[in-house]
């Protein structure tokens, strides 16, 4: 295999200034409807990267659960590498790849943690199974066996078998406000369009064009 020959053609319609709404929240809802109107496979999905103390970059896909001109939602376990190196380093970065729809999203800026409130308040919306499962992983941890995990599963069920899983109080969220959003649209012969919404010092959105 030549992974060098491996290449294909971006074709489509582009994207222009024109286009573009003034507020990138706004318009990243409208690409993100999209996404899911085009039956993009886990639409919401984003990759998260953050930063170690000793400068180490790592990523992860995570699910967006809420979007608004606050920022991006995620949730997760607060013992998680990600959410440690958050806690070391705030800045961190996301990236919505809609790729069969030539499509790149690119958010950076700063995570701070949710609420309780705004914590429970997700929590209690989680099928069941998944709110178990809060419970039995000890998340980015070592483990022995995937009979271990599945163990610590079945005794979650048998612990919490009556009435309503309490929330874990190593388990919350965070909300990525952001700085700055790129759109990328992919264009023939790699000509792709990329737009950088950057606010300013009076809170105003600036938009530039960036070479491919």
């Amino acid at each position: 295999m030549k992974l060098e020959d491996i290449r294909r053609e971006y074709v489509g319609r582009g994207l222009s200034r024109k286009d573009l709404l003034a507020d990138p929240i706004e318009q990243f809802t409208v690409w993100m409807q999209q996404a899911c109107d085009a039956g993009v496979v886990d639409s919401t999905a984003m990759t998260l990267a953050t930063v170690s103390a000793q400068g180490q970059a790592s990523q992860r896909v995570v699910l967006l659960k809420h979007i608004d001109t606050n920022g991006f939602v995620f949730y997760t376990n607060l013992d998680s590498r990600k959410a440690q190196e958050i806690a070391g380093n705030p800045h961190v970065s996301l990236l919505f790849a809609w790729l069969t729809m030539n499509r790149q999203v690119i958010v950076q800026g700063t995570a701070e943690r949710l609420s309780s409130v705004e914590v429970m308040k997700y929590f209690v919306t989680r099928p069941r199974d998944s709110q178990l499962a809060a419970w039995a992983s000890h998340q980015s941890h070592p483990i022995g066996s995937r009979a271990l995990l599945e163990q610590a599963f079945d005794n979650m069920k048998r612990k919490f078998i009556e009435g309503k899983v309490p929330l874990p109080s190593f388990w919350g969220g965070f909300r990525v406000r952001h700085k700055q959003i790129e759109f990328w649209q992919g264009r023939e012969n790699r000509l792709h369009d990329r737009f950088q919404y950057s606010s300013d010092d009076s809170g105003q959105w600036q938009i530039v064009r960036l070479a491919p």
